[in-house]
């Protein structure tokens, strides 16, 4: 059964023991060289339940809270619900998107720090009640305008404060939460609780001790006007890796324990986004054009023996597309050649760049690669976040086929979970992968 991401049906290749992922990438690199060579994703849902476990075994006083917009895709927001994972969402469109899976409306926090009227209404229209703040104007906005909401402060953090200059930042300071404290008093809104955020490019985890410090002032100061705090959200910034978790937690657990004990009536939260699926998805991109240039002309410096040449390469999915999160940020990954190459063939400065010729469109400023040939295929991994666009800006570049797997151990460790695929996850479609599917009846879904 083929569909598309806003079809309610998908399938996911259950894959026999044996055969792992480099055997399903092979296969699609085959059948898409065949069929015009469009750029494709494979997700790895396996990896998701994983991530799930690892988080309730290092961390399972804190409650994930799924950041939709890292990746929206149904087949993700499917799982991430039958595991029983909260949502927090930017949108109407991503409530929309979790109400129809059944998630209660208590699970669920709208997030966005620029709300939009008609969002806020549809949010007090399904009873999505808890929601963060950082302004007075937002404040109103959401007195006037939902009468039941539950108000999460948030709070700027010493990363916030100390990032780039000229990037956006939210987050109220100390200082103005005694005011805005004052403002939900008069205009009758309930807060409830605190927010704050420690983005995932912060490499200290002390910045945790100052927030948390912080956050307990917030609920001292909330508890003089009135008001009854009974949720902590200590934001996203998980990087996905254990020893990120293991080293944020050493941090806060026994901070959490003094400044919010267990049996206080504070439920701690948190917002992880790209730890569970940026390592689930890998991106396949095919090489449509290349050329030679001088080394003196190639913009990083990479160190070449005299007369040694440098390529560009032209890839069939740029920032326009599946590389988005470029334009705002570095993308740590390189790209792994999928075509076997001998041991000791050189290697060459390389760039490589999107399908539009645009001067932005380039993803990859420098790396050392084999001489490639148009039509040679390159591999992203950890491309499972903020890499899903809804169509490419360039209407003639189709945006990127979608195929899910999961092997069997990981979906026996699914139903260990307390999952059942004929109660929960009703839009899954599973097929064993030793069936030869044809491209129309192929567990495929097109992003």
């Amino acid at each position: 059964m083929k569909g598309f991401v806003d079809d309610a049906n998908y399938s996911v290749g259950l894959l026999d023991e044996g055969t792992n992922l480099g055997n399903v990438i092979d296969n699609y690199v085959n059948e898409h060289t065949l069929t015009g060579k469009s750029a494709f994703f494979v997700g790895d849902l396996g990896k998701i339940v994983k991530k799930h476990s690892q988080w309730q075994s290092v961390a399972a006083q804190i409650k994930p809270f799924y950041t939709v917009r890292s990746n929206s895709a149904p087949a993700v927001l499917e799982i991430l619900a039958a595991l029983g994972t909260g949502f927090a969402c930017s949108s109407k469109n991503e409530m929309a998107l979790v109400q129809e899976l059944g998630v209660s409306p208590e699970n669920i926090i709208y997030i966005s720090p620029c709300k939009q009227v008609s969002h806020i209404k549809y949010a007090a229209k399904i009873g999505v009640n808890i929601m963060t703040c950082d302004n007075e104007i937002e404040l109103k906005k959401i007195a006037r305008n939902h009468s039941n909401a539950k108000v999460l402060l948030h709070l700027a953090t010493e990363d916030d404060r100390g990032g780039e200059e000229g990037s956006m930042k939210f987050g109220s300071t100390l200082k103005s939460c005694r005011h805005l404290l004052e403002c939900a008093k008069e205009l009758d809104v309930q807060i409830v609780g605190v927010k704050f955020h420690v983005s995932r490019a912060c490499k200290e985890p002390q910045v945790y001790v100052h927030a948390l410090s912080d956050a307990r002032c917030v609920f001292d100061m909330a508890g003089e006007f009135g008001f009854t705090m009974s949720m902590l959200d200590i934001g996203g910034g998980f990087t996905g890796t254990a020893f990120q978790l293991e080293a944020v937690n050493r941090v806060i657990r026994p901070l959490l324990d003094v400044y919010f004990p267990e049996g206080s009536g504070i439920e701690i939260v948190s917002e992880p986004g790209s730890y569970y699926v940026s390592s689930a998805f890998t991106l396949a991109v095919n090489i449509i054009a290349k050329k030679v240039v001088d080394t003196e002309k190639f913009p990083a410096g990479e160190k070449t023996r005299s007369g040694e040449p440098a390529f560009v390469y032209y890839m069939n999915d740029g920032v326009y597309g599946s590389f988005a999160s470029k334009l705002s940020e570095d993308l740590s990954a390189l790209p792994e050649v999928h075509k076997k190459y001998k041991e000791g063939e050189p290697l060459f400065p390389s760039s490589l760049w999107g399908p539009s010729c645009d001067e932005l469109d380039r993803v990859v400023e420098s790396c050392l690669l084999p001489e490639l040939d148009v039509g040679d295929w390159l591999l992203f991994t950890d491309m499972g976040a903020d890499s899903f666009p809804e169509a490419s800006v360039f209407k003639d570049v189709p945006r990127p086929a979608m195929y899910y797997m999961m092997s069997f151990s990981d979906w026996c460790e699914l139903q260990d979970a307390g999952v059942a695929a004929d109660t929960v996850m009703k839009s899954f479609f599973f097929v064993p992968s030793c069936l030869q599917l044809s491209q129309e009846d192929g567990f495929a879904t097109e992003a």
